[in-house]
C-alpha cells in the first residue's frame, strides 16, 4: 500500500511537469483602430477538463508589450493552473496608458481592451462571458489602466486593481508619452482630469467593484497611491490596499501578482 502511493505520487508529480498551462500567442484585429494586437493568452491544464473559465486581464507597463508578463514573470502560468483561470496579456503600444486617445487614431486602447478583445476572447474560448468572471489590472501604466478600465467599464469588469500603478498622471505633464495621447496639460487640463484614475471616483459606489491596490513603499509611485487609497477610505470604498519595501521593478511585481491573483481567485469563487 505504501510502495503504491509512492507510486501514485510520483505518476501525479509527472503529470503535473509535462502539463503546465499553455500559452498562445494570437492575434486580434482592432476596428477602431484597423489593425492586429499581438495578445498572450494562457490557459490553465485543467482548460480541455471544464466548460468555463474566469478570465484576469493582465496589462503591462510603458516601454513594454504583450509578451513582458509572461516571459519576465513566467510563474503566472503556475498562478493559472493554481486558480483555474485564463489569463490574458494584450499589448498596449509603447505608452498608449490605455485611453481612447482624443488625439491619435492608432491609440485606442480603452475601445479594443473593454470591447473588441473581451468580445474575442469569449467567443473563441470558454470563458465565464458575465462581469463575475472577469477582472482586470497591470502594472505601472498598466496599474493605472487596471483602475481605470475597471472603473469606467463595470459592466464589463467585476473586479480590478493594480500594481505599482500611476494611478494619478496629473503629477508627471511631461513624462510617458501621456501628452501625446491627450495633449499637453497646460492646453487640455480638463483632458487629464477625465483620464486619471483620482478624477473618476465618482464613479464608485460601496461593494459594487473588487478592488485591489499594491505598490511600493520606495516606488516614485507610493505617494499617488497612498492618497489614492485614503481618497477611497474617506469615500466608503471598501478595498484592499498592499504596500511593503519595494521599488519599480519585476522582482515587486512577481510577487505582487501571486496576492493579485488569489484576490481575484476569491472574487470569482464568490460568484459562482
Amino acid at each position: 500500500m505504501k510502495r503504491f502511493s509512492v507510486l501514485s505520487l510520483l505518476l501525479v508529480l509527472f503529470v503535473v511537469k509535462v502539463s503546465p498551462a499553455t500559452v498562445d500567442t494570437v492575434s486580434v484585429f482592432s476596428e477602431k483602430m484597423d489593425k492586429e494586437i499581438k495578445t498572450v493568452i494562457i490557459k490553465p491544464r485543467s482548460y480541455e477538463g471544464k466548460d468555463a473559465f474566469p478570465v484576469l486581464y493582465l496589462l503591462h507597463g510603458y516601454s513594454d508589450r504583450y509578451d513582458g508578463w509572461v516571459n519576465k514573470a513566467p510563474k503566472i502560468k503556475e498562478l493559472s493552473d493554481q486558480y483555474e483561470m485564463m489569463i490574458v496579456c494584450p499589448d498596449g503600444a509603447f505608452g498608449s496608458w490605455y485611453f481612447d486617445s482624443p488625439v491619435d487614431s492608432v491609440f485606442q486602447f480603452e475601445t479594443f481592451v473593454a470591447k473588441e478583445l473581451i468580445a474575442w476572447v469569449d467567443s473563441n474560448y470558454k470563458t465565464v462571458a458575465s462581469r463575475e468572471g472577469r477582472a482586470i489590472t497591470g502594472l505601472s501604466m498598466g496599474g493605472h489602466g487596471g483602475l481605470y478600465l475597471g472603473f469606467r467599464n463595470q459592466d464589463v469588469f467585476g473586479a480590478c486593481g493594480s500594481m505599482s500603478g500611476g494611478v494619478d498622471i496629473r503629477p508627471f505633464p511631461n513624462n510617458w508619452d501621456i501628452a501625446k495621447r491627450i495633449g499637453a496639460q497646460r492646453d487640455f487640463p480638463e483632458r487629464w482630469e477625465e483620464n486619471t484614475v483620482m478624477g473618476l471616483l465618482h464613479l464608485l459606489t460601496p461593494n459594487t467593484l473588487k478592488i485591489i491596490i499594491d505598490c511600493g513603499t520606495e516606488d516614485f509611485f507610493f505617494e499617488v497611491n497612498e492618497r489614492l487609497h485614503e481618497e477611497l477610505l474617506y469615500r466608503n470604498i471598501p478595498h484592499d490596499y498592499i504596500s511593503r519595501p519595494g521599488v519599480h521593478n519585476w522582482e515587486y511585481w512577481a510577487n505582487a501578482v501571486k496576492y493579485q491573483a488569489l484576490f481575484f481567485s476569491d472574487y470569482f469563487k464568490s460568484r459562482k
